[in-house]
């Protein structure tokens, strides 16, 4: 089989396909190829050819060269959500191109702001005609080497149920299509399904009527796996479409889609919650990093004995603190958007809780022990000498005095009330007229949502707020208990889909103690099932196999475990329990010794940035002991025949 060479259809930085966080493209199951991180926005033909798919969302490209290069272009992750908005197609289906011809404009801050990464795979699916393959950007180059047994791929005969020779003789969609809604449980099972620019998607009423072996035995299906409160089968670039318009006419009500809807129905309260939080905090996280991050840096060089100018020091803590002073500003904007909400309300109602004329949180924190031994109260106080800025002002409403004070660091206030503004926001228009709706329905909306948040969300939720989070992180505070039952029970966790539930805890630990204990605990998580999963992929004798699982393997190395997870470890199970007991020891071993990032939303080897203010070496403890118990405990209990 001949190598080739390709150039790379998008500027930007080319990246293993490992490396990316989706589970398909990620194990290399569409193909070998590459991915261009932080893309410019336009998509050029990599060589002469002809355009065989263009997605009506315009999301997904699939070419095909004259020497006979399959190539998939899929911009971005989930984009077939925007349904084609901030994309521009500048050529269509069945278009002769040329190399360099521009074919498709999209616009990064669009995807971004909707959720979605940009980063994009691009992938050579007939791979297994040929050998080594290159890609090229200017001075960068990715190899991606052909494995030992490509030329034998598409293996040996599928099983099949005695009436399946019926099939046979049909069109390979309309075969495929049949065969699936049989081994999915007919059309009674099945709620919903669309298909994205390689997967079919199903919703389906009974998840335990899916026989997923004799799915993932079908001619033509390339994969299948739950994700997303959806079953989703890889059935390849084009032939998803053809696949599915077969399978609507099995069941033509399907038409009308609704999976997404479908899909947020099917889970449960925790689930809907974790999403919820997911969708608010996610978009603010990269900015805790970077601070973080740079945090940590600091750390490190003024733990060296290098000796600062004031003035720049002062510098530093503007970039650092900045975002965890005004949190209240981020959370409300973040929920805005999440609600439908106008978004610079948002941002200005979070302001209102952080207002420099109220007594700093922080400052009312670090005095309520100091009122306690000298026996005052905080109205009898308020006033005092010596105390201004350190007891909230009373605000005497006649039955009851409210105490007016910041939020700074507080999350929970913030969340709750940009939930009401944007509720509020949308309630109002539907009555204000049109010609004042731009004065009153903002003025309105800050308004009553101001006073509601002082007088009631704002004293409630942060009460709670201190009582749910400061309960949790007096655990984390448990020498080796605490760290051993989150380092265990965390990757569980991540399989129920309701982690981001943690997102809003790991904040709550950085703005109140400038530390996050609980990044140190799921980061010995995390390696024990990479190590888990490094651990199968060794003891797998079949050749094509252990590629697939190494592939897997390495994004868990770098933060991501769902590859490891679902095509390894969770399947096979025994990997998965031994991955959890190395998560455990590694966590235990944490708590003892007391380990905390600077940020948050990093682990394994980019966590280690975190961790440069003293304790790297306890970190990098920590995640071989973590490494090791999973991937030993794997080899030697786990039998690959199993």
């Amino acid at each position: 089989m001949k190598d080739i060479k390709i150039s790379s259809p998008l500027n930007g930085t080319l990246i293993p396909l490992n490396q990316i966080d989706d589970p398909v493209f990620g194990s290399g199951a569409m193909g070998r190829g590459i991915a261009v991180k932080d893309p410019d926005g336009k998509v050029y033909s990599p060589f002469d050819g002809e355009i065989t798919v263009f997605f009506p969302t315009k999301h997904a490209i699939g070419l095909k060269s004259d020497d006979g290069i399959e190539l998939l272009i899929h911009v971005g992750m989930d984009t077939v959500k925007l349904n084609g908005e901030g994309f521009t197609a500048k050529a269509d289906v069945g278009d002769k191109v040329k190399r360099g011809q521009l074919l498709l404009e999209f616009d990064s801050n669009v995807i971004k702001k909707a959720g979605y990464p940009t980063t994009t795979p691009v992938v050579v699916t007939n791979h297994t005609e040929f050998g080594d393959i290159t890609f090229e950007l200017n001075k960068q180059s990715i190899t991606v080497k052909a494995a030992a047994d490509d030329a034998g791929a598409g293996g040996g005969p599928v099983e099949k149920d005695a009436d399946d020779a019926q099939y046979d003789n049909l069109p390979d969609e309309e075969r495929v299509a049949k065969l699936i809604m049989k081994y999915v449980g007919g059309p009674d099972n099945v709620r919903t399904a669309e298909h994205c620019a390689t997967r079919l998607r199903l919703i389906v009423n009974d998840k335990s009527k899916i026989q997923e072996k004799k799915v993932e035995n079908i001619d033509g299906v390339k994969g299948q796996f739950f994700a997303a409160q959806q079953y989703q089968i890889i059935c390849g670039t084009g032939f998803v479409d053809k696949v599915t318009e077969e399978f609507i006419k099995l069941k033509p009500s399907l038409a009308g889609g609704g999976g997404k809807e479908a899909a947020y129905a099917e889970m449960s309260l925790l689930q809907k919650i974790s999403r919820t939080l997911g969708d608010v905090f996610v978009p603010i996280i990269p900015v805790l990093v970077a601070t973080g991050l740079f945090m940590g840096a600091r750390g490190a060089l003024l733990s060296l004995g290098n000796e600062w100018d004031p003035t720049f020091l002062l510098m530093t803590q503007v970039l650092t603190d900045t975002a965890f002073a005004f949190l209240p500003a981020l959370v409300c904007w973040s929920t805005m958007n999440k609600f439908g909400g106008t978004a610079v309300i948002g941002i200005v109602l979070g302001l209102m809780l952080v207002f420099p004329g109220l007594p700093n949180a922080y400052a009312v924190g670090g005095a309520a022990q100091e009122l306690a031994e000298k026996g005052l109260t905080w109205v009898e106080a308020y006033g005092m000498e010596g105390w201004e800025g350190k007891v909230p002002i009373p605000l005497d409403l006649g039955f009851f005095t409210v105490p007016l004070v910041g939020y700074q660091g507080s999350v929970l206030p913030a969340l709750v009330l940009g939930i009401f503004a944007a509720k509020l926001q949308h309630w109002l228009k539907t009555f204000i007229p049109d010609m004042i709706d731009l004065i009153v329905t903002p003025f309105l909306t800050l308004t009553i949502s101001m006073a509601l948040g002082f007088l009631v969300v704002g004293p409630i939720m942060h009460g709670l707020e201190q009582v749910v989070f400061g309960a949790v992180q007096n655990f984390l505070g448990i020498p080796v208990l605490g760290g051993l039952i989150i380092g265990g029970l965390q990757q569980v966790i991540v399989i129920f889909g309701v982690h981001h539930v943690f997102s809003a805890l790991e904040i709550y630990l950085l703005s109140t103690q400038g530390s996050d204990p609980f990044n140190a605990i799921i980061t010995c998580a995390t390696i024990a099932q990479g190590g888990a999963a490094l651990a199968v992929s060794l003891k797998t004798v079949d050749g094509k196999k252990r590629a697939l699982y190494i592939s897997s393997t390495v994004p868990a190395f770098l933060g991501i475990t769902e590859p490891a997870i679902f095509g390894i470890n969770l399947r096979l199970m025994k990997p998965f329990i031994y991955g959890c007991c190395g998560g455990a020891a590694g966590g235990a071993l944490s708590s003892f010794m007391g380990l905390a990032g600077t940020g948050m939303g990093i682990t394994v080897i980019p966590g280690m940035l975190l961790y440069m203010n003293g304790q790297i070496v306890q970190y990098i403890i920590v995640n071989i002991v973590a490494l090791a118990v999973g991937f030993g405990l794997t080899y030697m209990l786990y039998k690959s025949e199993e």
